[in-house]
């Protein structure tokens, strides 16, 4: 009874020290990944991922490698919270005699866990997503100026429209500053909550089978470095376990992923699509794109998902939240 009073709480701390040690760490590859993946064919600015990364370093200094950062900072604890918690719920409901869980039935509790960390997840990349892909247009319109003024025979536009956002006004040379705050109060005056859960369908597109992919993949890779049942993974395995099943389901969710940034993406740079739904944006990226590009921003997803969920699963599968709690409960009973 005594593991139970405790559990919430630890998992709680668990989801949180993993989730902002990781997402602190691989948060400009992810920043990368959204800039990439937000690239229509022509008038790219990026022309891979270390070209994306330098170039945002020299236009918006070493912090503009973290925007989005604090909005992300501040709900992945409960995000990661609840999907490892939930993924626990539904694994222990599903359990019957002690017999060990089928494929199946470890896939149906990480279908649950996706379903229920959506909640969190698609308001956190709505404002995410925002906040990162806001020196994009600027850098497209930097390259569009180049091409117009090296080819003035050429078919381009002569002049790209000034960035133009929910939350910044006027010309784009002067933009506004921008922050989470701002863009959830607008969203929520002009849509409502509908604003903010914009994109709502796609990320339950990825997040889904993301999980029912990710914690059966995860546990199965886990327990090859088990002597036996009761004994834990050692350190390094279950890390690489995390970084293996992460990566993996990852680049299989990857155009769902795309989808979802281009849905929730406010933001518009000359010339760019805009979806009416899931469907019309998978048909248009499939005509006028191609099938590749479903899986732009994959490394990067890849590179961002592995260290991530390595860390995660390190940090919760070896309870540290366990510890402080139990560490807590000693020092409040302790003369």
């Amino acid at each position: 009874m005594g593991e139970k009073q405790i559990s919430l709480p630890a998992k709680l701390i668990n989801g949180g020290i993993a989730g902002i040690v990781g997402v602190t760490c691989v948060f400009p590859i992810d920043l990368t990944k959204t800039r990439l993946q937000n690239q229509r064919n022509g008038y790219q600015a990026y022309k891979s991922i270390m070209d994306c990364l330098v170039k945002t370093l020299r236009s918006e200094g070493y912090f503009g490698m973290y925007r989005g950062a604090a909005v992300n900072l501040t709900l992945v604890t409960p995000e990661k919270a609840v999907k490892l918690a939930a993924n626990d719920f539904f694994r222990h409901h599903l359990l019957q005699d002690g017999k060990p869980l089928t494929i199946s039935k470890e896939m149906l509790a990480g279908c649950g866990a996706g379903t229920c960390q959506v909640i969190i997840t698609t308001p956190m990349e709505m404002l995410k997503i925002q906040l990162q892909d806001a020196g994009r247009p600027v850098s497209q319109q930097k390259v569009l100026n180049r091409i117009h003024c090296s080819s003035p025979g050429t078919k381009h536009l002569a002049t790209v429209p000034a960035l133009s956002r929910l939350y910044n006004v006027g010309p784009a040379s002067l933009p506004r500053q921008i922050s989470a705050t701002r863009i959830a109060r607008e969203l929520l005056r002009t849509e409502g909550i509908r604003g903010l859960y914009k994109g709502l369908g796609a990320t339950l597109l990825r997040d889904v089978p993301f999980s029912i992919i990710y914690f059966p993949l995860f546990a199965n890779l886990n327990k090859l470095g088990q002597n036996s049942p009761e004994e834990k993974a050692p350190f390094y395995h279950s890390f690489l376990a995390g970084c293996a099943a992460g990566s993996t389901a990852a680049v299989c969710v990857n155009p769902c992923d795309v989808i979802k940034t281009r849905l929730q993406s406010l933001n518009k740079g000359a010339n760019e699509e805009t979806y009416h739904g899931i469907k019309d944006c998978a048909r248009k990226i499939w005509l006028k794109e191609g099938p590749s590009a479903f899986l732009k921003g994959a490394g990067c997803r890849a590179l961002v998902i592995a260290p991530l969920f390595g860390i995660v699963q390190v940090v919760y599968f070896y309870g540290v939240g366990e510890s402080i709690m139990e560490f807590t409960q000693y020092n409040k009973f302790s003369p």
